[in-house]
């Protein structure tokens, strides 16, 4: 699901409501300790509304910590799905379509 090399944190495959727990739940120690700076998205191949609430969590969980957190190359479909909720600015895809 998730992989770390040298550059941003990427995710890959499916992230949708049955996937969704158990990432929050492997990442859970991010809350305390920190986020990467940094979240690649374009290895994702599905997503759903849950993926944007997984992403909305995460950036509360670095505001509150104070950090920096950069969401990027997202999918064409979570594009879509963030549009329609109009949370692409809080996502920090504003200018995306």
């Amino acid at each position: 699901m998730a992989q770390t090399d040298n550059g941003p944190f990427r995710l890959e495959g499916r992230l949708t409501v049955d996937e969704v727990p158990g990432v929050y739940h492997e990442h859970l120690e991010w809350k305390d300790e920190g986020l990467p700076a940094t979240i690649d998205l374009s290895g994702l191949q599905a997503t759903d509304s849950s993926t944007v609430a997984l992403l909305l969590e995460w950036l509360s969980w670095a505001r509150r910590a104070g950090q920096a957190l950069k969401l990027e190359n997202p999918p064409d479909a979570l594009l879509t799905i963030a549009g329609l909720s109009q949370v692409n600015d809080i996502l920090g895809w504003e200018n995306a379509e």
